[in-house]
């Protein structure tokens, strides 16, 4: 029998109260008052526990998209961390490194702000319910929803469903919000946008998208260990000259520091470990001795969008448009997307307005979304750095020259449009990769009080989920996993999942392992419904509310 939905009908609503998100619904707003206008009816959901609660970044921000959104920005008391005052690049060896006497060009910080990116979006979500815009935490959307090639609107997910789907006592069907245009704004491979690959055509002409996973922790340090408004970022050991990566340290107020590490999901590595890698690189003799005697307060991890403008689908279609992390606003030269992430939230706001003078939803009116970031900055900025990633599939060193060619040749370099694949493809099967002397890492020593594992790591996120509801992390054939991927590849889901969701456990028989899951861990980074060889793992959103709780990330 059909479950009876309540209907929610909204002027606009907004798919995740992120930078993007909640930049849209401030400055939509914000022109109609100029205007003299009734603001439109703004619904913004979020599926954390409250705004901010899954956002997560490095971050060191742009200040340009903040400023284009709200020239006011330091009176209304923006919450940063530290200016950028001083900025180096690090070559890491093994057992030391080189700090590049040139910030190369395009990758310096000067100006900018260090941040908590969880601060600084409770702090616009506020900004923006102030202007009387309704933001809905803990309300997860599950489904897109499009009829006869127009969307029309989202479902939100029941709650109150058994770890087998089955009706609780509390169960609550999902609502079916009614809007006359959607503005998916969900963050890095979100549910709904993978959805759109199907039901609609926007990423039909977009090359491959191509993902890192980043982990970061907050440490509190003893006095004097870096300088006010530091910043390093580090490129080298502990990754081989074949991966894609990178580390930073980013000074924060009261002796508090961001130290993290980003890996490539590219890797033909069927061991990839982010979370490993992380370790390892603050055992680094030149990463250590910034830490010793500090503590650890807080982990977290997500993925970064890092293809490039030609990995972005087309922005608009009937009723719909896509910004900020969804659609790829991410420089990935600098590793930089919050203030191209508020640049598509104004931007798409702009169109919206445009949209509701002529009563036109339709594509035709809604283009105008892409016409307006082609003649924008954030435009310039990305296509600058348009192959940037691609050119290091060869390895860290012909990255380098790549980028060379790209400066000199106003980003092409020695290639254009090229496509690199899914970064799920490019994982070798055990056997190709551990030949010719190669062999598997041996097992790190975790002390939990200056290399942690994971499950320490994930306490530290604030991760919660309700216990009892279906797994979010849906896996379509297990036998793949306990059979076929065992041999294959080594079940790479236990390596490289940064939360230790997956892992292989004896059978009660004694006859091999099978793959358990412990979706409560999961911090929302979507890692696995990426890098699985396979491709049977399909991430989807949980009850609202669950997941991290991050603070001061």
């Amino acid at each position: 029998m059909a479950i009876e939905r309540d209907v929610l009908d909204v002027d606009v609503l907004i798919v995740g109260a992120g930078p993007a998100g909640l930049a849209c619904a401030y400055h939509l707003t914000k022109k109609a008052e100029e205007k003299g206008l009734e603001p439109p009816a703004v619904l913004v959901i979020e599926k954390g526990s409250f705004p901010g609660a899954h956002s997560f970044s490095g971050a060191v921000m742009n200040p340009s998209g903040i400023a284009s959104l709200m020239p006011d920005f330091l009176e209304k008391k923006m919450p940063f961390e530290a200016m950028v005052l001083e900025d180096s690049l690090w070559f890491m060896t093994q057992a030391s490194h080189y700090k590049l006497p040139f910030t190369p060009p395009g990758m310096g910080n000067e100006g900018n702000y260090i941040i908590s990116l969880n601060k600084f979006t409770r702090w616009l979500a506020e900004q923006t319910e102030a202007l009387g815009v309704d933001v809905y935490p803990e309300t997860a959307a599950c489904e897109l929803i499009v009829e006869d090639g127009k969307t029309v609107g989202i479902q939100t997910v029941d709650m109150g469903l058994d770890k087998e789907g089955n009706q609780k006592s509390n169960f609550e069907p999902g609502t079916i919000i009614k809007a006359s245009v959607t503005i998916l704004a969900e963050g890095t491979h979100g549910s709904l946008t993978k959805q759109t690959k199907d039901k609609l055509a926007i990423f039909n002409e977009s090359i491959n998208q191509s993902y890192l996973t980043g982990v970061k922790e907050i440490w509190e340090l003893p006095d004097g260990r870096l300088k006010e408004g530091e910043v390093i970022h580090t490129f080298g050991a502990p990754l081989p000259t074949y991966e894609y990566g990178g580390g930073f340290i980013y000074s924060m107020a009261g002796n508090m520091a961001a130290i993290g590490y980003a890996v490539g999901l590219n890797s033909p590595d069927p061991t990839n470990d982010a979370h490993r890698r992380f370790q390892e690189y603050k055992a680094h003799p030149s990463i250590r001795p910034i830490l010793e005697g500090g503590t650890m307060l807080h982990y977290g991890a997500k993925t970064i969008p890092e293809g490039g403008y030609y990995s972005m689908p087309r922005l608009y279609d009937n009723s719909l448009l896509i910004i900020g992390d969804s659609a790829g606003f991410l420089n990935s030269q600098k590793l930089k997307g919050i203030h191209l992430a508020i640049q598509s939230g104004i931007m798409a706001a702009e169109t919206i307005f445009e949209a509701i003078e002529k009563e036109d939803f339709s594509s035709a009116t809604l283009k105008s979304m892409q016409n307006r970031f082609e003649a924008s900055t954030a435009k310039e900025e990305l296509f600058k750095v348009r192959n940037y990633h691609q050119g290091f599939e060869g390895g860290i060193f012909g990255g380098m020259i790549h980028s060379g060619f790209q400066l000199l040749s106003g980003g092409r370099g020695l290639f254009d449009k090229k496509d690199p694949g899914p970064d799920s493809k490019h994982m070798m099967k055990w056997s190709e990769f551990f030949k010719g002397g190669r062999t598997p890492k041996p097992q790190l020593k975790y002390d939990n009080k200056f290399l942690f594992d994971k499950l320490t790591d994930v306490y530290k996120s604030g991760a919660k989920h309700e216990e009892e509801q279906p797994s979010h992390l849906v896996i379509s054939d297990f036998d793949i996993c306990n059979n076929r991927c065992t041999v294959e590849y080594g079940n790479p889901c236990q390596y490289f999942c940064p939360a230790q969701v997956y892992e292989m456990v004896d059978n009660e028989d004694g006859t091999g392992k099978h793959l358990q899951l412990t979706p409560s861990n999961c911090v929302h980074c979507k890692t696995c419904d990426i890098a699985d060889p396979y491709q049977v793992i399909n991430w989807v959103v949980p009850e609202g509310g669950g997941g991290p709780n991050y603070e001061n990330c």
